[in-house]
């Protein structure tokens, strides 16, 4: 049977002692004709806050499994921000880079900035509410002429007026564009020495399409990448070969099956879309009830569609047991409980670094905890988990990313992002975010300037 694993997080780094060497003619077509079983890599979306909650888990499985890297695996697929990571992989970025790039520039790469995810889209905004005044009439017409009985129905034309996304999306294919340039690296799925899927939904048809496949390898992965976090309302579709593509996360949270079709026999699997449990905390005084209300709209969609999207992925997990019996399936997910995550501001560097160090912490537990019914599966493809570094409590992410730091100053970081959310620190989060909205609102505003 198709034999899953579910549970909490998992993958990634570069360690050329570990390096297991892939067929690079595999890399489109059937799997790598080395001594190792086929095994591959799925990551989900999440958005940004996701993304770094993957980075982080990805970075403790990497290390916890010393038979293998995570830029040396045979197939890596990508779903919205899950795409951008398994690009990266691809293209040899270690997860240590990656750990690093989200908490402090690093010399020859371009550093992470979450701002780069929320610039507005003025253009599209400016050019439907130039179409107000002609809608408006329209409306007024078809009331006056009898098309429409009601005055309301008539107005409902308006509705036509209002933007299809929020922020513009181009800036995230430019930032991937210039990643992928760096001597060593390729924009460019045929150049890669391993296969990428980029997982996106065809507008017009609802159906998926996996970019990186022979006949939809063309593109560029940047755009492809664009194409797959253009999550409909936030960023507008993206055209490619004349056809509009949004977020891949529509038909599929994880496309796993991408993986296990091309020939994956192991397939590791990364979720952060979880919904939140804040029960524990309420109990424990440590979030105040009801804070997913206060926290507004965009707690309420998040925790909705977190707990829709969570169900749906868990029901398609099953159906692999029966259609792909010989492979196994090892799903990693964040702790339901782990309400600091759900309420991080990943606007700053210490929210960022802590959020990726309790995945790295959550994915170490979960999968000594998972130990016994591992082990077996993960030796049938000639790997093992180091027990050692498992069990070791004193093993912490930043003192392997950024060795020779101050660990006593970054303990401090960290723990700034522990304390309960109630009292003072809930005023003292609510300042932050309010310093960093005024900090884009101002960015809005000379870039809305600069379209003008």
């Amino acid at each position: 049977m198709a034999r899953e694993s579910s549970d909490t997080q998992g993958p990634a780094n570069t360690d050329p002692a570990k390096t297991d060497p892939v067929d690079p003619g595999a890399a489109n077509g059937s799997p790598s004709s080395s001594h190792r079983r086929p095994i591959g890599l799925a990551l989900a979306g999440g958005a940004a806050g996701g993304a770094i909650y993957e980075i982080g888990a990805l970075r403790a499985l990497d290390e916890a499994i010393p038979d293998l890297t995570m830029n040396d695996l045979d197939i890596y697929v990508g779903v919205s921000a899950g795409a951008f990571l398994a690009s990266c992989l691809a293209n040899g970025l270690s997860t240590a880079q990656m750990c690093r790039a989200i908490v402090k520039p690093e010399p020859g790469e371009h550093p992470f900035v979450p701002e780069m995810f929320f610039q507005p889209a003025a253009g599209e905004m400016g050019r439907r509410l130039l179409r107000v005044p002609g809608l408006l009439a329209e409306a007024l017409n078809g009331y006056f002429t009898g098309r429409e009985r009601r005055l309301r129905d008539a107005l409902t034309l308006l509705g036509r007026s209002l933007p299809v996304a929020i922020f513009q999306n181009d800036p995230i294919r430019e930032y991937i564009r210039r990643i992928f340039s760096i001597k060593g690296r390729t924009d460019d799925f045929r150049q890669l020495p391993r296969a990428l899927r980029v997982i996106a939904t065809d507008l017009e048809s609802a159906q998926s399409t996996r970019f990186g496949e022979p006949g939809n390898d063309q593109v560029s992965i940047s755009r492809a990448v664009q194409a797959s976090t253009a999550l409909p309302g936030l960023y507008p579709p993206v055209e490619i070969d004349g056809r509009l593509y949004v977020d891949g996360i529509l038909r599929k949270t994880m496309h796993a099956s991408a993986a296990l079709e091309w020939g994956a026999e192991l397939v590791f699997c990364i979720n952060p879309i979880v919904p939140v449990d804040a029960r524990k905390g309420i109990q424990q005084n440590e979030v105040p009830p009801g804070l997913i209300v206060d926290r507004g709209l965009p707690a309420v969609l998040s925790q909705t569609m977190r707990t829709l999207i969570n169900s749906r992925m868990h029901l398609g997990l099953k159906a692999y047991e029966s259609r792909y019996p010989e492979a196994d399936v090892v799903l990693l997910e964040p702790s339901r409980d782990d309400y600091e995550s759900f309420f991080s501001n990943i606007f700053t560097f210490r929210s960022r670094r802590a959020v990726c160090e309790r995945a790295y912490q959550t994915t170490r537990r979960n999968l000594l905890s998972r130990h016994e019914t591992l082990a077996p599966k993960l030796a049938e493809h000639g790997l093992h988990l180091d027990l050692d570094f498992l069990r070791d409590p004193s093993q912490r992410l930043w003192a392997t990313v950024l060795p020779g730091e101050d660990e006593e100053a970054a303990e401090a970081e960290g723990r700034g992002n522990d304390v309960p959310l109630t009292g003072e620190l809930a005023a003292a989060t609510s300042a932050e975010v309010l310093e960093d909205l005024d900090r884009v609102l101002a960015r809005a505003r000379k870039l809305a300037a600069a379209n003008q």
